[in-house]
């Protein structure tokens, strides 16, 4: 089978592979579509995976071609997201069934292997069903949404607030339109320029940048970038009283200004963390939830991407992110000839 196999720093190469040996309680997917995250570009091009080889990709979809146990064969032929944490279901969180804070777990994509395939090994556990109206295209957002999903919840939002996102990726906009959906009476992207005002539109947005968001201040913000810039404009233009969720993975060191610190303090402000997404196998959780939404159309996953490559030109959508050749949002790979 052909994969997109990682060898090193900048090593890429499209190659074939073997095929996935299927441990017990784990099947064999064949991979329909895989988007491209953000943090797949450091991991390519700068950081690295935890060894090497590793075929990258974490968002991805596809049909169950067989399973490893007989009792699992009824998962044969069913079309399935992919949830892509490994818990180990020791540690003291997995025994509370907060599977996204594991102490020890693996990764599909970074820690073994991931979506750019042909076909990916995973646990049966992490299965969802996407039944007949989800797109394997769909099905490769369900992590960047509930990734977005579990943000807005850690927000507990009780409807009526006002909402800003500082950033403008697609799970800074998939943010926005789970606080709308959840009863957000404004919910404003903050970019740095204009030139993702496009997806804002298609996606009911109010869009805000830089320039003029001076003067304006939110019940609720969520800093989706991960640097020290917007960590301060977070605190600066959340109202008083008011909550940050802190969402972007850091770039580096946050290090806060005394004046800014003290804005924390004396406008009471309440810093949520938020980590992952809540799974739960079968049981009602993130990843439920955003199936249920698709199926009932209530959030629009498919205004998130921007742009499509056929599997045999994943690196040029690499590429298109690495170098921000032009707007984007979602980058989504194909590896289907036909998608439903």
């Amino acid at each position: 089978m052909k994969a997109y196999n990682l060898h090193g720093v900048n090593d890429l190469r499209y190659e074939n592979v073997q095929m996935p040996e299927l441990p017990s309680d784990w099947a064999l997917v064949k991979v329909g579509a895989c988007g491209i995250c953000s943090s797949d570009i450091p991991r390519i091009y700068k950081n690295g995976t935890y060894h090497f080889p590793t075929v990258v990709g974490h968002e991805f979809s596809g049909v169950v071609e067989k399973t490893a146990n007989d009792g699992d064969s009824h998962w044969v032929g069913k079309r399935v997201a992919v949830f892509p944490l490994i818990p180990c279901k020791k540690c003291e969180q997995c025994k509370n069934k907060h599977y996204e804070m594991c102490s020890d777990y693996n990764y599909l994509g970074s820690r073994c292997d991931g979506g750019f395939s042909e076909y990916v090994a995973v646990p049966v556990w992490n299965l969802i069903e996407l039944g007949d109206s989800i797109s394997y295209e769909e099905g490769a957002l369900f992590e960047p949404l509930a990734v977005a999903l579990h943000c807005v919840n850690q927000a507990q939002l009780r409807g009526g607030e006002t909402v800003a996102v500082i950033g403008s990726g697609a799970i800074a906009f998939a943010v926005g339109q789970w606080a709308k959906i959840k009863g957000a009476a404004q919910v404003g992207i903050v970019a740095r320029s204009r030139s993702k005002e496009f997806i804002a539109e298609r996606t009911g947005l109010d869009f805000v940048t830089g320039e003029n968001i001076e003067g304006r201040f939110y019940d609720v913000v969520v800093e989706a970038v991960g640097t020290q810039e917007s960590l301060i404009s977070a605190i600066e233009h959340t109202r008083a009283g008011g909550k940050i969720v802190a969402m972007g993975n850091p770039v580096g060191d946050m290090n806060l200004p005394q004046a800014v610190y003290w804005k924390i303090l004396r406008k009471q402000l309440t810093v949520i963390g938020t980590w992952n997404s809540f799974y739960d196998g079968a049981n009602m959780s993130d990843w439920i939830e955003v199936r249920d939404a698709l199926i009932n159309k209530t959030i629009d996953a498919k205004s998130l991407i921007t742009h499509y490559f056929d599997k045999d030109r994943v690196v040029d959508g690499l590429e298109l992110m690495k170098n921000h050749k032009e707007p984007y949002c979602k980058v989504m790979t194909v590896w289907e000839d036909k998608t439903k």
